[in-house]
C-alpha cells in the first residue's frame, strides 16, 4: 500500500512512429546532482525555480540516472514521459569495490542467482509502471561473472518483453568480454556480445568520427539500437557538448545512429537559474534539425500547457493557492517550442515560450509573440503533431487572451492527410502545402449535453480569458497537425504585432462527452495521526495537526488526476452539510487512488463537542471539464477531545 503512491497513473501513450521503427532515436539520460532532488516528493513540494524538462516531442527515451544500485524513476517523471509517448528507464548500476562484490554474488554463481535479480528488476518495472533498465556495470568482473553477463541480459530482456509491453534493456559501454573495465567509446568485437544480448548499446563519450565509421560494420541492420553518448557537460576529450552539442549530433546523424544525451540539465546546473527557460530553449533549438519528432495518436487531446510548477495554482481561471509549487506529475502535454518564420522574407514570425506569469489552469500558459507583415493576411504556427483517425464528430476548444489592445484574431486550425475517403463537412477549407488545413467554425452555443464541457463558449471568463469552441465533422480522415493562426483585422494594411497567451486546447471525440462519468466511490480514511494541540491566538481556539491517508475506488483510465479538498466544522450542533456557497479548502493533487494528508490544521474541540473534517475527492476527466461537486467522492472524520 505504501509503494502504491509511487505507481504511475499514465500508461505509455500510443505514438507514431513507434519506438520499434528503424528511425534513429534520441535518448535523454537525466543525471542531476545525484538524483532524487525535489522530484522525489510524490505529492509535490512548495519550492520555486526547480528543474523542468518540456521538450518531450524531440526525445524517444528518458533514463533516470543516479549512483544508487537500483534507481527507480520518481513517479512524476514516469507520468510526464508516458503522457508524451516517451519510454522511461531506471538504472541498475554497480561501481567500485562494493559493486564488484555485488556482481560476484549474483553473476559468478549458477543461473538461479542472476535470474532472481532479473526477475526482481522486471517486477519492479512492472509494479511501478516504467519501461525497463539501463544496465551499467562500472567495475571489473571475474571470468565466471562476465561469462554469465550475456545470459543475464538475455534472460532480463526476454522476461521484461513478456511482462512490460514496449520494455527496453540497454547496456552501457564499460566492461569488455574479458571482464576488464575498459571503456571503448564504440561498439566493437570486445563488447559486441553484450549488444547482441539486449535491446541496445549506449557508448561512452570520448569518440571521434572514425569510431562511428567503424561501428557501421558492427551494428549491421541495428544502427538505431546504437546510442552514441554525448556528455553535455563536455567533460574529457569529446566532440561538442554544452551549446556546441549540435556538432556531436551532426556526426551521429550523418552515420545513421541514435544519440544519447547525457545530463542536458547542464543548462540548469551550470548557468544562471534566472535565465533557465531561455537557456533551455536555446539548447534544444540548436539541436532541432537533428531531432526527429513523434506524433500523438489518441483522443482526447487536452492540455493547459502546465509545466507541473508555478508561482500559484489556478483552476479554470480562478486562483486556488498563492505560493510556489512543483509537481512533475501535473505537467501537461507540451508543444513544439521555438520560432516560426514565414517563408517569403522572414518578416512575419511567431515565437513560443513558457509563461509562468499567468495561467488558465495549473501554473503556466503558453506565450506566443509575433508579427503579421502588411503583405500577408495571417501567420500560423504548428504546436502539435498528431496521427489520429478522426471520429465522425470532434469538438475543439481554445482558451486564450491577448496582452493589451489588439484587433488581431486567433483561431485553431488542423490539417488532415489527403485521402480519397476523407470527407469534410461543416467547416471552411484552406489549401495548405501538404494535406489540407481546415479552420473549424466557432460553436456559439454547444448542445445541451455538452454544456458541462463548454458552458461559456465565446464569453470572457475569469482573469480576462476567452474560450472559443468549434465543431467539426470529418469522415475517413487522419488528423495530422494542430496549428494556431493569427490573422489581421479586415481592412488593415499595416504591420500587426501581438502577444497572446494560450490557456488550454482541447480536441475531443463528441461521443466521449455523452458517456456518463463514473463517480468516485468507497472513500476511506486510515493511518490517522494527531499532533498535540497548540494554543491559539487570543480569542481563537486551540489547533490540532491531523495526518491521515485517503483511499478511494475509481477507474484511472478516465482521469488526468484528482484534486483533494477539505471542509471543517466544529461545535455541539448536529452534523450538517457545508453551506452551498462555501468553498472547500484545496489540499493538493493525486495521481493514484490515494492521498496522504499531512499536518492539516484543524480546530481542537472543547469537552462535549465534536469536530468534523470532511475530505472531498474531485476527479479531473481526461476531456477537461469540471465535475459537479455532487459527484465528488467524500468521507468524514468525526473527532472529540479524550475524556
Amino acid at each position: 500500500m505504501e509503494d502504491g503512491f509511487n505507481v504511475a497513473l499514465e500508461p505509455l501513450e500510443c505514438r507514431q512512429p513507434p519506438l520499434s521503427s528503424p528511425r534513429a532515436r534520441t535518448l535523454l539520460c537525466h543525471d542531476m546532482a545525484g538524483g532524487y532532488l525535489e522530484d522525489r516528493f510524490i505529492q509535490g513540494s512548495e519550492v520555486q525555480n526547480s528543474y523542468s524538462f518540456y521538450h518531450w516531442q524531440y526525445i524517444d527515451i528518458f533514463v533516470y540516472f543516479s549512483h544508487h544500485t537500483v534507481t527507480i524513476p520518481p513517479v512524476g517523471w514516469t507520468n510526464a514521459a508516458h503522457r508524451h509517448g516517451v519510454c522511461i528507464l531506471g538504472t541498475f548500476i554497480t561501481e567500485w569495490n562494493n559493486g564488484g562484490r555485488l556482481c560476484e554474488a549474483f553473476l559468478a554463481g549458477d543461473e538461479r542467482s542472476y535470474q532472481a535479480v532479473a526477475d526482481q528488476l522486471v517486477r519492479i518495472a512492472q509494479f511501478f509502471g516504467f519501461d525497463g533498465w539501463l544496465i551499467n556495470i562500472e567495475n571489473s568482473l571475474s571470468l565466471a561473472a562476465v561469462g554469465n553477463t550475456p545470459p543475464f541480459l538475455r534472460y532480463l530482456t526476454t522476461q521484461l518483453h513478456q511482462q512490460v509491453p514496449g520494455g527496453l534493456v540497454l547496456w552501457y559501454d564499460s566492461v569488455v568480454q574479458s571482464g576488464q573495465l575498459k571503456w571503448q567509446d564504440e561498439l566493437n568485437e570486445q563488447n559486441r556480445i553484450f549488444f547482441d544480448s539486449c535491446d541496445g548499446f549506449f557508448t561512452n563519450y570520448n569518440w571521434r568520427e572514425e569510431h562511428l565509421q567503424r561501428m557501421l560494420g558492427q551494428a549491421g541492420e541495428r544502427l538505431a539500437d546504437v546510442y552514441v553518448g554525448v556528455d553535455v557537460f563536455a567533460r574529457g576529450n569529446v566532440v561538442g557538448g554544452q551549446f556546441d552539442t549540435d556538432k556531436s549530433l551532426e556526426l551521429i546523424r550523418k552515420h545513421g545512429f541514435s544519440a544519447a544525451l547525457f545530463a542536458p540539465g547542464w543548462v540548469y546546473e551550470c548557468l544562471e537559474k534566472s535565465d533557465f527557460f531561455q537557456n533551455q530553449d536555446k539548447f534544444w533549438s540548436l539541436l532541432e534539425r537533428y531531432l526527429p519528432t513523434h506524433s500523438i495518436c489518441s483522443l482526447p487531446f487536452v492540455t493547459s500547457f502546465c509545466l507541473g510548477m508555478g508561482t500559484r495554482r489556478v483552476c479554470y481561471g480562478k486562483e486556488q493557492v498563492v505560493g510556489p509549487w512543483y509537481h512533475p506529475s501535473a505537467q501537461e502535454m507540451q508543444p513544439f517550442f521555438g520560432e516560426h518564420k514565414l517563408a517569403e522574407d522572414g518578416r512575419g514570425w511567431v515565437k513560443t515560450h513558457c509563461c509562468l506569469a499567468d495561467s488558465w489552469h495549473g501554473g503556466s500558459s503558453l506565450l506566443l509573440r509575433g508579427v503579421i507583415p502588411p503583405e500577408v493576411g495571417n501567420v500560423a504556427v504548428r504546436l502539435f503533431s498528431l496521427q489520429v483517425p478522426v471520429p465522425p464528430k470532434i469538438f475543439l476548444s481554445l482558451v486564450y487572451k491577448f496582452e493589451g489592445t489588439t484587433n488581431v484574431r486567433v483561431a485553431l486550425e488542423l490539417t488532415t492527410e489527403d485521402a480519397s475517403s476523407c470527407h469534410i463537412g461543416s467547416i471552411s477549407v484552406l489549401n495548405a502545402e501538404t494535406g489540407s488545413r481546415h479552420s473549424p467554425r466557432p460553436l456559439r452555443v454547444p448542445p445541451s449535453k455538452l454544456a458541462r464541457w463548454a458552458g461559456r463558449c465565446g464569453q470572457q471568463l475569469s482573469g480576462g480569458w476567452i474560450q472559443r469552441c468549434y465543431e467539426t465533422n470529418l469522415h475517413g480522415c487522419l488528423l495530422q497537425d494542430l496549428f494556431v493562426n493569427f490573422s489581421r483585422p479586415p481592412g488593415s494594411q499595416v504591420e500587426e504585432s501581438f502577444i497572446c497567451r494560450l490557456g488550454e486546447i482541447q480536441v475531443v471525440d463528441a461521443n466521449s462527452l455523452l458517456a456518463p462519468l463514473p463517480h468516485v466511490q468507497n472513500v476511506t480514511i486510515s493511518q490517522v495521526c494527531w499532533l498535540p494541540p497548540t494554543s491559539g491566538s487570543e480569542g481563537l481556539p486551540a489547533q490540532l495537526g491531523l495526518s491521515c491517508t485517503l483511499h478511494w475506488s475509481y477507474l484511472l483510465r478516465h482521469v488526468r488526476g484528482f484534486r483533494i479538498h477539505s471542509w471543517q466544522t466544529t461545535g455541539s450542533s448536529p452534523i450538517r452539510e457545508p453551506p452551498g456557497l462555501e468553498k472547500p479548502t484545496f489540499l493538493g493533487l493525486a495521481f493514484v487512488n490515494q492521498y496522504r494528508v499531512v499536518n492539516l490544521v484543524v480546530e481542537a474541540t472543547r469537552p462535549g463537542q465534536d469536530g468534523r473534517v470532511e475530505f472531498l475527492v474531485e476527479p479531473v476527466p481526461k476531456e477537461g471539464f469540471l465535475v459537479p461537486q455532487a459527484e465528488w467522492g467524500r468521507a468524514a472524520l468525526i473527532y472529540s477531545a479524550p475524556q
